[in-house]
């Protein structure tokens, strides 16, 4: 395979993971594209990069999954590639067809890869060929209830429904007895195809207790493929992850040489070309068993980046311009305890409702394997367009206890007042012995989780400080809303030491 360097690369996303991308590509001296839609014109990431395009209006449909957009907006700034960072069209087939019709190189697998992994039932009959141990169930989709439930009883209650072309928690649901299996099914395939464009379902046994852990692999797409070791994700909530960490506290070395093992199989089973992420379910008894590859770049890679001393989006790069997997196996060790935390923009204590608004305040934590991804900055305004997510909090340290003890302490120094936020709750599942001693599952939030009682109780002086700060707050709010009517002005000193007080006693 021939080399080609890449002078300018377009970066098909938006917020902290097209900023991530845009890091990368200046550190490997290669000139950066930035597209944005109406209401990103002043994001993070379309100042960081050397050009930027306008694609559309904010609706994603819009602008960001437009795949005739972005392919003339690589064509007029003369890039060479397209990274698509995640979500989006990242895993999306035709969207790479195109690409390279166009004669733009895609930063990530082939289409073919992600047709045979995208749909969850032809990534399992592929497993099974390959040896790779899949969750007991259907291999073929399912819209009979009576076929539903005979199925569910030779695998035993309770199941899971589950949407073929799935993803982000969405079209899934766990029936316990066959008199929810009508109703659960015409569910789920309603949401499946409302949310996917395919209302595929198929059944499988419904793991109880389980952990998720997932491998990150590299492949050169010439049947060479190798593993950066392991993540657990555990911690969700609505099946969408929330805290991620590496090692898994949950692995022996032995079973942790398995399951890489396991992943690398996966990985040349199709040949697969970039970074990519084959996910497991971890029973309870020890067996692990193929959940789905990831065709993409994770949200989570920098955990597995601050473990192994590695850079992801550059080993991508490498890969895409005929450079081949930069490490080795032998090369790649697992150093130290890493936590990434994902900052959301919404109400832990409302179910998790997204929110909105101005980010007023940003303090940024420091200190020795901190490292914080974002695509915020004091002033911004958050749009209700796109994921809620804010920033990546990713600590680092020498073993899992220090990295506990670090993530607390940053945890309580990051200041991050507007929208409502989930600091909160990150600060509230460091104290929770499940997680403390590893033990905790897929179920710790609906198991541990009161988001009515989550938050401290806060004793006299504290309220006093609270009320206090808070009627400072709407003084100045409405000090400043009069004397600015016509006018824009910075926010004062006050307002924000009663932000931050606000924020701090949450």
């Amino acid at each position: 395979m021939s080399v080609k360097k890449f002078n300018k690369v377009l970066v098909a996303n938006r917020g902290e993971i097209a900023v991530r991308i845009i890091q990368g590509l200046k550190e490997m001296g290669i000139g950066t594209v930035a597209v944005y839609s109406d209401v990103d014109r002043t994001s993070l990431h379309v100042m960081m990069a050397d050009e930027a395009v306008f694609i559309g209006s904010a609706p994603a449909s819009e602008s960001y999954l437009v795949a005739e957009k972005i392919i003339a907006a690589a064509l007029e700034t003369g890039a060479d590639a397209i990274h698509p960072g995640y979500g989006f069209l990242s895993e999306n087939g035709p969207f790479v067809d195109a690409v390279e019709k166009a004669g733009i190189i895609f930063i990530g697998p082939t289409a073919e890869s992600m047709a045979v992994m995208g749909d969850k039932l032809s990534s399992r009959r592929k497993m099974r060929a390959s040896g790779v141990a899949v969750v007991p169930g259907t291999d073929e989709a399912v819209t009979d209830p009576e076929e539903a439930k005979t199925i569910a009883e030779e695998i035993g209650y309770p199941v899971l429904l589950k949407a073929t072309a799935g993803g982000g928690g969405k079209g899934m649901r766990v029936v316990g007895e066959p008199s929810e299996m009508a109703s659960a099914l015409r569910q789920t395939m309603g949401e499946a195809g409302a949310s996917f464009g395919n209302d595929a379902i198929f059944v499988e046994k419904y793991i109880v207790g389980p952990k998720h852990i997932e491998v990150q692999v590299l492949g050169d797409g010439q049947g060479n493929a190798i593993h950066v070791f392991e993540r657990e994700c555990s911690v969700q909530r609505r099946h969408q992850k929330v805290i991620e960490e590496s090692p898994s506290p949950s692995l022996t070395p032995e079973l942790r040489e398995e399951i890489c093992a396991a992943a690398v199989q996966t990985a040349k089973s199709i040949n697969y070309r970039g970074a990519g992420t084959v996910e497991f379910i971890l029973a309870p008894n020890g067996e692990f068993y193929f959940l789905e590859m990831n065709t993409r770049l994770q949200v989570e890679h920098p955990v597995t980046e601050m473990v192994t001393s590695t850079d992801l989006v550059r080993a991508m790069v490498k890969i895409a311009q005929g450079e081949g997997i930069c490490y080795t196996q032998e090369q790649l060790h697992q150093q130290g305890w890493s936590m990434e935390f994902r900052l959301y923009a919404e109400d832990a204590g409302n179910n998790f409702a997204p929110s909105i608004g101005k980010i007023v305040a940003l303090t940024i934590p420091q200190g020795p394997g901190v490292r914080l991804d974002t695509g915020i900055y004091e002033g911004y305004d958050v749009p209700i367009h796109y994921d809620p997510m804010l920033a990546k909090l990713i600590v680092w340290a020498e073993n899992r206890e220090l990295c506990i003890a670090r993530s607390k302490r940053v945890l309580e120094e990051m200041v991050l007042h507007g929208p409502v936020h989930n600091l909160p709750f990150h600060r509230w599942t460091l104290d929770q012995p499940a997680f403390v001693d590893g033990s905790y599952t897929t179920g710790f939030v609906g198991d541990f989780f009161d988001g009515a009682n989550y938050l401290p109780e806060l004793d006299e002086g504290q309220t006093q400080a609270l009320i206090a700060a808070a009627s400072l707050f709407e003084a100045m709010r409405r000090t400043e809303s009069t004397e600015c009517a016509n006018n824009e002005s910075d926010i004062t000193g006050w307002q924000l030491s009663a932000r931050r007080t606000m924020t701090n006693n949450r």
